[in-house]
């Protein structure tokens, strides 16, 4: 069974219709013994930091997903969840969960493409990602595939070898994530049609006691 954590943070329905789609079963839960005896944990969301973190806080689930980290079960942090698991972030200036070592910036004012052109943030729709690091997350994965993103700060960590994969909008960017047995991606795998669908899946496969 696969916990999606329920921290009132939204999209958790299209999270688990999205596993139960890959024939995963899953539970949307906030219930610490449930979440307790699952196999493997998806950390999804959406909203700002400090209102994600504060829900954790009240209901427990930042100790237990503390716990669970160190017991070395699988977890995939989703868009706000790949920015939480760093220690801070610039978005009402949170302390976060530090499961990751780093921090959060914010995408600054005037950023341009690279023929000029101002872009709008927050950095919403379509872009793609350059595989840094091979990872049987990304397993599958081509350079022409494209990913849906909605969002204006981006997570900093601080070893450059967690930086599974980067993106562009008008700096370099991390946009998936690896250390031990948490991956997570800035970008929403459920909205993300095949290409997610198939990195949501390496996920709920993935044995990280296993070589690559």
């Amino acid at each position: 069974m696969i916990a999606i954590i329920d921290y009132k943070a939204g999209n958790l329905t299209s999270v688990a219709r999205a596993v139960n789609h890959l024939g995963f079963a899953c539970v949307v839960t906030h219930d610490i013994p449930a979440i307790r005896r699952s196999q493997r944990i998806i950390f999804p969301g959406v909203g700002a930091a400090g209102a994600a973190m504060s829900s954790l806080k009240q209901l427990g689930l930042d100790e237990v997903l503390a716990e669970q980290t160190a017991a070395g079960k699988p977890i995939l942090g989703i868009c706000i969840g790949s920015q939480v698991i760093m220690h801070h972030s610039e978005e009402n200036d949170t302390r976060c969960l530090g499961l990751v070592a780093g921090r959060v910036a914010a995408f600054p004012v005037g950023l341009r493409d690279e023929n000029g052109r101002s872009l709008k943030i927050p950095h919403m729709g379509w872009n793609r990602i350059r595989i840094r690091s091979e990872h049987f997350f990304l397993s599958g994965i081509r350079p022409e595939d494209e990913f849906y993103f909605v969002h204006s700060y981006y997570p900093v960590p601080d070893d450059p070898a967690a930086v599974l994969a980067t993106s562009e909008y008008g700096l370099s960017f991390a946009s998936v994530i690896g250390r031990g047995h948490l991956v997570a991606t800035q970008f929403h795998l459920e909205k993300s049609g095949r290409p997610g669908l198939r990195m949501l899946k390496n996920f709920c496969t993935w044995n990280p006691s296993s070589p690559e």
